[in-house]
């Protein structure tokens, strides 16, 4: 976000490197700085601010924040909870959005974000504004934040946008969650495929098992990737035969909005 800080500068974590910056594919789709690491779990929950309750985000992430972090962020949380709405051009915690990660350091930065989103009651339309005023790092975390804020497909924009990008970590996260609860079936598998030309791990494909599962469709979109990589010289991704075992195994599951139709 480009708004000026609220606050002093100084900071109160002790961070020491930057988020990654993004993994930019080859014109092939082939990562070509690496692929991209698993999904990070600075919180040591086993999962990302996307798939734990905010009580439980809460707790995790005061545990591992330094006193004057920890300060930072409780007056963060108080503030949006008292000013949800807008006073003037900005509201008070999209300002806090701006300073999460040098106050509470880039690990950490995700989940104290998707904490002011939900102490602030965000809805679609303020998502939406945070998302597309926002830094790479802050339109991450409301892609985390759409599961606990946003009930409906309403947020599916912001995740076809993400999807659209060739920042892995974005499209890391808009497979999260909310991805998983509302894109249909033609979108989720398109949005599987991105993960394989970026080199993003299907680990971050939130429910991959059951849309993957017995899904016919998505198995020959698999084999026809496979063959033309193969035709190509090009080396197929791991991750694509551990999906194409899944599409093999049990009964389909529907997809959210409309069943596992053939595609064009």
């Amino acid at each position: 976000m480009t708004h000026p800080d609220a606050t002093p500068t100084t900071p109160d974590a002790a961070p020491t490197t930057p988020d990654a910056a993004p993994t930019t594919p080859a014109p092939d789709g082939t990562p070509t700085d690496g692929v991209t690491p698993a999904p990070r779990d600075p919180l040591g929950t086993g999962t990302t601010p996307a798939h734990l309750p905010p009580d439980a985000l809460r707790t995790a992430l005061a545990e591992r924040l330094t006193p004057a972090a920890r300060t930072w962020l409780d007056h963060a949380l108080d503030e949006a909870a008292t000013h949800p709405g807008t006073h003037g051009p900005i509201a008070v915690w999209e300002l806090r959005l701006a300073e999460a990660g040098r106050r509470c350091g880039p690990d950490h930065a995700d989940a104290a974000r998707v904490l002011i989103l939900h102490a602030a009651r965000a809805d679609a339309d303020a998502l939406t504004r945070a998302y597309q005023q926002g830094t790479a790092d802050e339109r991450r975390a409301v892609l985390h934040a759409l599961p606990h804020l946003v009930p409906g497909p309403g947020a599916l924009p912001l995740v076809e946008d993400a999807l659209r990008t060739n920042d892995t970590r974005l499209v890391a996260a808009a497979v999260g969650p909310y991805a998983a609860r509302h894109l249909d079936a033609h979108s989720w598998r398109h949005a599987l495929l991105k993960c394989l030309f970026t080199g993003v791990p299907v680990d971050h494909a939130a429910d991959l098992a059951r849309r993957a599962r017995a899904d016919t469709e998505l198995a020959r979109m698999l084999t026809d990737y496979a063959a033309e990589r193969t035709a190509a010289g090009r080396t197929v991704p791991e991750d694509l035969h551990r999906v194409l075992a899944l599409t093999e195994s049990g009964t389909a599951a529907s997809g959210p909005a409309a069943p596992h139709a053939e595609e064009s």
